[in-house]
């Protein structure tokens, strides 16, 4: 027997239907890359995002095309955010920091349609505008005024001017009902060894994502909240913020590409700002400024950070200094991405404060709709509440069940019930109550500031120069960036070879940030008995090494 509810499917139009009636009045503040201030309500979201919506369709755009933006976090990529999704279509947020053969690459496997671009991108754009193979339009998200010179425009393909589209259009414009498991997004992973892979959402898993974020031992946002979202809209959704946003009814600031201590500060002043969200290394920056210039923070009262762990330090800084409680959490593309965040049991309440930075140096609990687990090298779940590290797996409503077009076959490992993990290649433990830590990884990649840096991708280049024997890539610890990439390299014999060589050999193969930043030349790389490097040992023997960069 069933039961007897209304079958009312979770749309992601449905959060800006709930925003514009509820909350219609309150702010969406953006710095524009024009160079200002710009403002306005959630009312203003609702209709500019349904005229979209409808010049979307004047553009051919349909379900489930795949429709691109290479934009920072501001109001038009949040129209762009509901104005695809919500009319069936999928949005396609792209990384720019990826190389040009990787966005190349990634907008043909998507077969993205519409590309909406930044003005900070046009460069990129110049380099990838003639070599995609779906791109039907490319459009600046700007006005007439701001728009590209007549040459560089004309070195682009079926231009187009946002705004204009827009004023072509009025809102009328009735949201569509379809199923709660259509398509609404697409995030391609940083592509740690080979391509990037792409993790498509739906619009049941994305409001559910929301649902959870939200809560008070997740994310903990409300109406009351001035929220700025530091962490892109182009990288997993700017962790469900802009939907958080529109479910809450909390005031967003959009910082643009303003990410420095100084700009980031004068937003927190002058729009009050409660809750930020963002990787360690932009709070580096952050605490920079306000220390350098005797600062102090008036209105904000916690801050999420993720990406990659965050120093303890970082975390007593937060805390003892400005009286900012550090939230940290942690997740992944996969996972849409919120995994677990560290917020404190009752329990939590009566220890010292030495005891409490301690349980928030953790990943933390996870959240409801989440499950997780840790196993031993045979596949066997290891205990809650001992030493003991394992891979981490999870499994739930807004994890991945496979990549978008079966890259990769099926990721996940069932278990003797027949259910599907993710394994998610992290090497943690979790204690008694149930707060989990990462303590390795299992595949020999580079965090860098919360980005992965394919270690693989870079001593395959290294060994294309001819004086190239052998090379490795390990993480070295970083001050700033968390990790930055080490090449340990051992050379032919009689061959002469520099670093200022070789890194030179790296410009224009890959992204300029993955570049090492050091090179130790080694006379022998050891090697297991399978004939497969081991990166334990260099770590180990380089774990005191110091980069020129540090």
């Amino acid at each position: 027997m069933n039961g007897q509810m209304m079958q009312q499917p979770l749309l992601i139009s449905s959060l800006l239907v709930h925003a514009e009636r509820h909350h219609g009045e309150r702010e969406i503040v953006s710095r524009r890359v024009e160079g200002d201030i710009h403002r306005y309500t959630y009312k203003d979201l609702a209709t500019r995002s349904r005229r979209l919506a409808k010049a979307l369709a004047a553009l051919g755009v349909k379900a489930p095309d795949r429709v691109a933006t290479l934009a920072w976090n501001g109001y038009r990529h949040m129209e762009l955010y509901y104005a695809v999704s919500g009319s069936g279509a999928v949005l396609h947020t792209v990384n720019p920091r990826l190389h040009p053969d990787q966005i190349v690459y990634i907008a043909d496997h998507a077969e993205d349609q519409v590309l909406f671009f930044d003005l900070t991108f046009l460069p990129l754009i110049q380099a990838v505008a003639n070599r995609t193979k779906t791109v039907k339009a490319f459009v600046a998200m700007t006005d007439r005024a701001h728009m590209p010179a007549a040459d560089v425009a004309a070195r682009i393909p079926h231009l187009l001017c946002y705004e204009e589209l827009l004023e072509a259009q009025d809102d009328r414009y009735a949201w569509p009902e379809f199923d709660e498991n259509t398509a609404s997004s697409l995030c391609y992973t940083s592509g740690t060894t080979g391509n990037p892979k792409g993790v498509l959402y739906s619009h049941r898993s994305t409001v559910l994502h929301t649902y959870a974020a939200a809560m008070p031992d997740a994310l903990n946002c409300s109406a009351r909240d001035s929220i700025l979202p530091v962490v892109p809209m182009f990288h997993v959704n700017a962790w469900s913020l802009p939907y958080v946003g529109c479910m809450t009814g909390a005031k967003l600031v959009y910082p643009g590409a303003g990410l420095d201590g100084k700009s980031l500060y004068e937003l927190f002043e002058s729009e009050g700002v409660t809750v930020s969200a963002g990787v360690p290394t932009v709070w580096q920056g952050l605490l920079a400024y306000v220390e350098a210039n005797d600062l102090k923070f008036s209105t904000m009262k916690r801050t999420v950070i993720g990406g990659s762990a965050c120093p303890p330090a970082m975390i007593h800084a937060f805390g003892e200094k400005f009286g900012v409680h550090v939230l940290h959490a942690w997740g992944m593309t996969e996972m849409s991405p919120l995994g677990t965040a560290c917020t404190f049991k009752p329990k939590h309440l009566a220890l010292s404060q030495e005891e409490r930075y301690a349980v928030m140096a953790k990943q933390g609990r996870a959240i409801y709709g989440v499950d997780m687990k840790i196993v031993d090298p045979n596949g066997k779940e290891l205990p809650w509440g001992s030493e003991t590290s394992g891979d981490l797996y999870v499994r739930g409503p807004w994890i991945i069940s496979r990549y978008f077009k079966e890259e990769g076959g099926d990721p996940l490992i069932k278990d003797e019930a027949g259910h599907g993990w993710f394994p998610t290649g992290d090497v943690a433990k979790i204690d008694a109550d149930g707060y989990m830590q990462i303590t390795d990884r299992s595949k020999d990649v580079i965090k860098s500031g919360g980005e992965w840096i394919g270690s693989i991708d870079l001593e395959n280049i290294a060994m294309a120069h001819p004086a190239v024997a052998m090379a490795a890539c390990i993480a070295a610890p970083h001050p700033k960036w968390d990790e930055r990439p080490l090449l340990v390299v051992m050379k032919k014999p009689g061959a002469e070879l520099t670093k200022e060589e070789l890194l030179a050999f790296y410009e224009g193969k890959i992204a300029k940030w993955w570049t090492p930043d050091d090179v130790v030349f080694v006379d022998a790389i050891p090697l297991g008995a399978t004939g497969k490097m081991q990166k334990n040992k260099l770590r180990e023997a380089l774990k005191d090494y110091k980069l020129p960069t540090a």
